[in-house]
Order: C-alpha cells, then sequence, then structure tokens
C-alpha cells in the first residue's frame, strides 16, 4: 500500500489517481500507524513553505515523515513536498524544512516571468533508479521558489529557466520531484511509476 501523507495541503486526489491508474493500492491518510506502516509514502504540496510546515507540525506529522524516512522505505516528495525536504526556505521569511537533505529554498532571481509554470524539458545528471529506463523530456511545472541542493550528488535532474534550476532530487530512500508527475503526461507517470516500484507494495492491477 502507498500512503499519500494529508497535512492538509496539497494535491492529494489527483496523485492518489495517478498511483491508483499505476496499479498499486493508495491510501490519503493522515494517520501515524497507516503511514509508518505502508510501503511507500508520498509527500505532495501546494502553496506556501511557512504554512506548510505549520500544518505539519499542528497535525504532528513532521515527526512522522522524518520517522519514515529513517525507516529505509521509499519516500517522494512533490512539488511542494519537494522543497519540504530540504534544510530550509526563504519564502515569505526563513522558515526550518524537515531537513532530510541539505539545501534551501530560494526565489527566482532576474526579472523573468515568476511564477515558472508550464512544460519544460528534464536533463538528467545522475544515475538513478528513479530515472532507469527514461529519455529526457518535458514535465509540467508550477512554482514561484526552487531549491539550491546542498549536494551535488543530490541533484538527479534539472530544467532551465534562464537557469539551471532543480527537478528531481534524491539520496537513498528519499526522492523528490518539484514538477507534478501525475500532469506531466507519459514521462510523469513513467518515473512516478519508478518510484512506486522501489517500495515493496504489489501491483493490484495491470
Amino acid at each position: 500500500m502507498i500512503a499519500i501523507i494529508d497535512y492538509g495541503m496539497g494535491n492529494l486526489h489527483s496523485v492518489s489517481k495517478a498511483v491508483e491508474r499505476l496499479g498499486y493500492e493508495v491510501l490519503i491518510t493522515a494517520d501515524v500507524k497507516e503511514i509508518m506502516e505502508a510501503d511507500g509514502a508520498i509527500l505532495p504540496g501546494v502553496g506556501a513553505f511557512g504554512d506548510a510546515m505549520q500544518n505539519l507540525q499542528n497535525t504532528k506529522l513532521e515527526d512522522v515523515v522524518k520517522f519514515y524516512a529513517s525507516s529505509g522505505k521509499p519516500l517522494l516528495g512533490i512539488c511542494l513536498g519537494m522543497q519540504l525536504l530540504f534544510t530550509e526556505s526563504e519564502e515569505y521569511g526563513q522558515h526550518q524544512g524537515l531537513g532530510l537533505l541539505p539545501g534551501k529554498v530560494v526565489r527566482f532571481q532576474g526579472g523573468y516571468k515568476v511564477p515558472h509554470m508550464g512544460w519544460n524539458k528534464l536533463s538528467f545528471r545522475q544515475a538513478s533508479p528513479l530515472l532507469d529506463g527514461l529519455d529526457e523530456g518535458h514535465v509540467y511545472f508550477v512554482h514561484s521558489f526552487h531549491v539550491m541542493p546542498g549536494r551535488t550528488e543530490d541533484l538527479l535532474a534539472t530544467t532551465d529557466y534562464h537557469q539551471p534550476v532543480t527537478a528531481v532530487v534524491g539520496r537513498g530512500n528519499v526522492y523528490g520531484m518539484q514538477f507534478h508527475p501525475e500532469k506531466s503526461g507519459d514521462l510523469g507517470m513513467r518515473l512516478l511509476n519508478n518510484f512506486l516500484a522501489l517500495t515493496a507494495s504489489r501491483q493490484v492491477v495491470v
């Protein structure tokens, strides 16, 4: 079973439906026991970093996500959920993140249009099971802040938006995608499927 972590901010149902379409049992949940027993967990997110961290704290899920990551089972952050995996963010003030990966979330600079919204091509930077069997292609982004990873080896893929932009990250069992895989056509679904294949969950529908 795959848990979609419900802390009150996120595209829960679109991610859930995408996981279902790929043939996996999925549960949207804020229940600690259900999350910890899941074969894989997804942390979605839409909105502001500070609000999201406050919600995680208010729902007592901040430590649950950290415990889940330490369990060794695969964890995927999507969009804001990816940013939350990092150390800190400067979005509307200074905020501490989950600290599962070192790095900072910063505002786009340069005077060009923000948010970065639309289809952009991925450039693969590191070998990873998340990218196995895939060709570089376009995925769908919507974000006004981007991640500056603290370790280049955590950077799996970038895109170009007037500068290199972190698109996919991963270290050990912790992964993140800045874009929305469930809205990114065939490539997005194949990326999501590669993540699900890393879990011990078994497909119930082909």
